[in-house]
């Protein structure tokens, strides 16, 4: 996947065509001075770059080499971590000494740092900067990484840095407004309950969920216009939240219908969505939707897709 383009950069996936021309970006001793192995010799730059094409990652994850004017002058990756526990999404960011001092490593490793958060939605992402790496440290710092401490990491000592989306762009709130607030207290309350959510605020008519910077309102607004909700009218459809395993899905569908909710699309549960997620479906009395969607991986192959309405 080629990112968007920067100001002055293309970062598209690392091909075997590109070899030649990574080799020759390391061939500066230079770039092998806060590394274990020295790229500087042809044969050694060749075997990392054969390790980072034999990558077979996460769907988005992966290489990039990092171009200006057609010119390769570095390489970028964001992948699971061979160094820090739970295989937690790691970036790394070399560009060309001859390059350097000119903003081009922010500006390339802002581009994989976007594409992490924004394409991906990925709750955080890692980086592991060499102690004595001073320049690449202060990339680290105007990207927004925080320093959470030192550990031994590819056979020296480096920072372990963590960055985590902003919450520019995100919502805010979500607000339902219901013809019945007690029954919205009992199917809402229980699921938000079941998945983290806390009540947030409460007033003679409505209430409110809070998970992180976001909360959930139920209103028996005085102001309703119509006395029942219709998911097929123009307007809201469905409410879809992450659940974290597949189990769990398949727990709350189970115990769902004991707090006011039914399922749709039962008869091709868990996969009505198609073969990318595995979820529930689930409609309450007032006629409103959530979907339940695991964030466990892609679903086993073989599986018919369907679409729900």
């Amino acid at each position: 996947m080629t990112l968007p383009a920067t100001p002055r950069l293309t970062l598209r996936p690392l091909t075997e065509a590109d070899r030649e021309a990574v080799v020759k970006v390391f061939a500066d001793p230079e770039m092998s001075r806060f590394f274990a192995a020295d790229f500087s010799d042809p044969a050694a730059a060749s075997a990392m770059v054969d390790r980072r094409l034999a990558f077979h990652g996460p769907p988005g994850q992966g290489h990039w080499v990092i171009e200006r004017d057609g010119e390769v002058i570095g390489v970028a990756h964001l992948r699971p971590s061979s160094e820090l526990p739970g295989g937690v999404p790691e970036l790394g960011y070399y560009v060309a000494s001859a390059h350097a001092g000119q903003g081009l490593a922010t500006e390339a490793a802002r581009a994989v740092l976007d594409h992490g958060f924004g394409t991906l939605g990925l709750p955080a992402i890692w980086a592991l900067v060499h102690e004595n790496n001073a320049a690449s440290r202060k990339v680290a710092a105007r990207l927004g990484f925080l320093d959470v401490g030192t550990g031994v990491h590819y056979g020296d000592l480096h920072r372990v840095l963590v960055a985590l989306p902003s919450g520019h762009g995100r919502p805010h709130h979500l607000e339902l407004w219901v013809p019945d607030l007690a029954e919205a207290e009992r199917s809402w309350g229980w699921l938000l309950g079941e998945l983290g959510w806390r009540e947030f605020q409460r007033w003679p008519a409505g209430v409110s969920w809070r998970l992180g910077g976001t909360y959930l309102v139920a209103e028996a607004s005085p102001a309703l216009s119509a006395a029942e909700h219709e998911r097929t009218r123009p307007g809201l459809n469905h409410l879809a939240l992450h659940v974290a395993t597949r189990a769990e899905v398949d727990d709350l569908a189970a115990r769902a219908g004991a707090h006011g909710w039914r399922p749709l699309f039962a008869d091709r549960y868990p996969y009505a969505g198609g073969t990318a997620h595995y979820a529930a479906y689930l409609e309450n009395d007032a006629g409103f939707e959530v979907e339940l969607v695991a964030l466990e991986g892609p679903p086993p192959p073989g599986v018919t897709p369907g679409r729900h309405r």
